[in-house]
């Protein structure tokens, strides 16, 4: 008797499910079909359908999608919001978004105009879209379980107050970032109350602010992205337990700018990072144990601020090329670990040829010390009386941390 229940109970589910597939219908949408408009099309449509829309222009001013379809653009029709008006709103769980140009959002800050905006709803897909001159790219408000992928998002305001961020996610979980380019926003890609989630593959950069920023994000990754020539690349503040593996940071130039920024964080992983070109690759404030390994540091002003602040960061086998300034700091005591790491600078010897060197490196040169307090000294930089106070305080430490060092510094790349 269970055998045969179980097998009515199959038998149910199939059934089910080949009248989804069989009553989900398609429906055609452009100047030569029955829907000359998207909104007379979503009108129609019920679960489980597909509108598909040609090539066009369509200025239907706020689309709302309230049931869980695909609506699909074919060789990428236009929807033109009239800088009036959002343009996409999602309502629906279980929703994809495909191949559409979206253009010219409205703007206010009261509202978050967006191009495309999904309200508390989860299984969400947007892909391979084009976003150009929105206020908000891409907005997500209390989802779960959505993908944002292979998206260009491109807008063209010059101050922050009249630019929104690219992609936007407030208060979600479960999200996935992936294969994006986000090109001239206050903020390439936005997280705040966002956990469980990753960024993978995209590419940030021109923005005005940051590449990438969280806040108050707990438990999330960021892989293989670039972050290039943003006003600072990436600002981790007041989160915990971010992964950073294998990203790009790039030409992040500025008086305030940095690689990375990270404030009031913990228990973060940092693993096979390049930093090139940065005023700062890293500033690290109020962090603790953050574990820093294989990332390489290239030609930066500075490759790592770390304050005093500090705690329980180690620094463990990354390559220090070329850079101004290795490491810079505000205070005399340091709770932190350096170890095992490469120094261009370095000029110690290694007698017994086990690649590493005899005697430690202290990476925060007095200079560098007499610069954090008096920026104007930079004048001096690579002048005799530089280099002088610099090797009278090898041999005599007196301004720089003296627990701040690498006992054990590699002769060669630590990788």
């Amino acid at each position: 008797m269970g055998g045969y229940a179980e097998v009515r109970i199959c038998f149910t589910i199939l059934s089910l499910l080949f009248f989804y597939i069989v009553s989900a219908k398609t429906i055609l949408v452009g100047p030569t079909h029955v829907c000359k408009k998207i909104t007379a099309a979503l009108n129609i449509a019920s679960a489980g359908d597909t509108i598909l829309v040609e090539a066009g222009v369509y200025k239907e001013q706020n689309l709302v999608i309230n049931k869980s379809i695909v609506l699909k653009g074919i060789n990428f029709p236009v929807l033109d919001g009239e800088k009036k008006y959002q343009i996409i709103s999602i309502k629906a769980d279980a929703v994809v978004v495909d191949g559409f140009k979206i253009v010219h959002s409205g703007i206010s800050s009261l509202e978050d105009l967006s191009g495309i905006k999904i309200y508390g709803n989860r299984d969400v897909v947007i892909k391979n879209n084009k976003l150009e001159d929105t206020f908000f790219g891409i907005f997500t408000e209390n989802v779960l379980n959505c993908t944002i992928e292979n998206n260009q998002l491109t807008a063209f305001s010059k101050e922050e107050q009249q630019s929104g961020n690219g992609i936007h996610c407030w208060k979600s979980d479960s999200m996935r970032i992936i294969g994006n380019t986000i090109t001239g926003h206050r903020d390439g890609i936005y997280f705040e109350f966002v956990k469980n989630s990753v960024i993978w593959r995209n590419t940030s950069k021109d923005n005005i602010r940051y590449g990438l920023h969280f806040m108050f994000s707990n438990d999330d990754s960021y892989i293989c992205n670039i972050f290039s020539n943003n006003g600072s690349g990436v600002s981790v503040m007041f989160s915990n337990r971010i992964k950073m593996f294998n990203n790009f940071f790039e030409e992040n130039w500025g008086d305030a700018s940095h690689g990375i920024l990270l404030k009031e964080i913990s228990d973060g992983y940092m693993q096979g990072n390049y930093f090139a070109k940065n005023t700062s690759a890293i500033f690290m404030e109020g962090a603790s144990r953050i574990f820093m390994k294989y990332n390489t540091f290239e030609n930066n002003g500075w490759a790592l601020k770390i304050q005093a602040s500090c705690m329980d960061v180690v620094l463990e086998k990354n390559n220090f090329i070329g850079n101004t300034f290795d490491v810079g700091t505000n205070g005399s005591l340091m709770q932190n670990t350096i170890n095992n790491n490469y120094w261009d600078k370095y000029v110690g010897y290694d007698l017994n040829k086990d690649n590493i060197g005899d005697i430690p490196y202290r990476p925060v040169s007095m200079y560098s010390m007499i610069v954090e307090k008096y920026p104007s000294a930079m004048i001096l930089f690579r002048s005799f009386i530089t280099s002088l106070l610099d090797k009278t305080e090898k041999i005599i430490p007196s301004l720089t941390p003296e627990n701040l060092k690498d006992n054990r510094p590699m002769m060669k790349k630590a990788f």
